[in-house]
């Protein structure tokens, strides 16, 4: 443990009284503060007639800020230079840092740990739904406090650790942006001749239905939106089901959800979802082996294109009542390139997705690297 001396937070913070009287007409901007430690930002821009108060706080670039009802989940920390004259609300009291005994970015960084944000929970009062941060409480808690230059040396030292994950981030992000756009630019080559064939033809719909035993257990999936693949659902008992017509997906299945379908809740099902059942909300396809591949047509489906048209295929208003039916899937047209041709876009697809993959193990490294190092210094 670090021998530093612990100082109360009221020798180090003075609680800022400015404040503006609001121009009607003039537009500000608001300031919140996400939970987590994941920083100060704009909430919205208002104009000064739609603000219930004719005063407000005004915050200064620097400053430290902290969330009344929000402190205990981790919402603190310091104005950044774009919300300098922003104006915040009396649940996020604003503080001056007596910047010759504390560096705010010291402070910064030690608010994003757990030990900061325990004392926070045990600063904060009141019932369960109106537990609220105590100023007084707040002022009392003591932080670990070194020298103003071992305080500067740190924070430099976390900031460079930062900004360094940033970059790996930003390289990632640059990698798999190229990624898919050599799978758009090898997709529009395959199918620039290809002929358009109604999905009935090249995988019709197969449902497959499940009767439901009392005594056996089921393994259930879902899809999720946005192109994001299928995932797996607590197991339950037979027994416990509450909804009729199930179905069995098989690997290989090309599954639709028909109520999410025309928000991208379109998926191939793996080996690892066979043997699974979905409800009846689902739609399961299979491709003809000597056709096309549900592959190849899931990245059509999920393609601006194709969404076009499972969109149009999906009538209805509110959200909920888009439903895509069998007879209106069955009459979407899609490329039908040859087999081959197919099979090897769906090794690249392979390729892109291992990538990606191998990217997520490197960000959740990367995400538990900052907090771990904070705990380590400051514990």
């Amino acid at each position: 443990m670090n021998a530093w001396p612990t100082v109360a937070l009221g020798e180090l913070l003075r609680r800022s009284e400015r404040t503006i009287r609001l121009d009607s007409e003039a537009t500000y901007r608001e300031v919140t503060v996400r939970m987590n430690g994941k920083g100060v930002v704009e909430r919205r821009q208002v104009q000064g007639r739609e603000v219930a108060a004719d005063r407000r706080h005004q915050a200064k670039s620097g400053q430290f800020i902290i969330s009344r009802i929000d402190a205990r989940h981790g919402a603190s920390g310091l104005i950044p230079d774009k919300l300098d004259g922003a104006i915040v609300t009396n649940d996020f009291p604003l503080f001056d840092i007596n910047t010759d005994r504390l560096d705010a970015t010291f402070l910064n960084w030690i608010s994003k740990t757990t030990s900061f944000v325990e004392l926070c929970k045990a600063a904060s009062e009141g019932t369960t739904n109106r537990v609220r941060l105590s100023e007084e409480r707040f002022k009392a808690l003591s932080i670990p406090l070194p020298s103003l230059d071992e305080q500067h040396r740190i924070a430099a030292g976390l900031d460079a650790i930062s900004e360094k994950l940033q970059q790996i981030e930003a390289h990632l992000d640059a990698v798999e942006r190229d990624a898919a756009h050599l799978l758009a630019l090898r997709f529009r080559d395959i199918i620039a001749d290809a002929s358009l064939l109604p999905i009935y033809e090249v995988a019709p719909a197969v449902r497959r239905p499940v009767e439901i035993q009392v005594t056996a257990r089921y393994r259930e999936i879902g899809a999720r939106s946005f192109g994001k693949g299928l995932f797996a659902k607590p197991d339950f008992d037979g027994a416990t089901a509450t909804w009729e017509k199930p179905v069995w997906v098989k690997s290989g299945d090309l599954v639709l959800s028909n109520i999410k379908a025309w928000e991208g809740a379109i998926a191939v099902a793996s080996d690892a979802h066979d043997g699974c059942i979905a409800s009846h909300r689902y739609i399961t396809c299979v491709p003809d082996p000597m056709t096309a591949t549900a592959g190849f047509l899931a990245y059509y489906l999920l393609s601006e294109d194709g969404l076009v048209k499972v969109i149009s295929a999906s009538p209805g208003t509110a959200d909920r009542n888009r439903t895509l039916s069998l007879g209106n899937l069955g009459k979407i047209e899609v490329p039908v390139p040859p087999l081959g041709a197919q099979q090897s876009f769906d090794r690249l697809q392979a390729e892109v997705a291992a990538l990606k993959a191998k990217h997520a193990s490197i960000r959740a490294a990367n995400s538990a690297l900052l907090p771990a190092t904070l705990e380590r210094m400051f514990s």
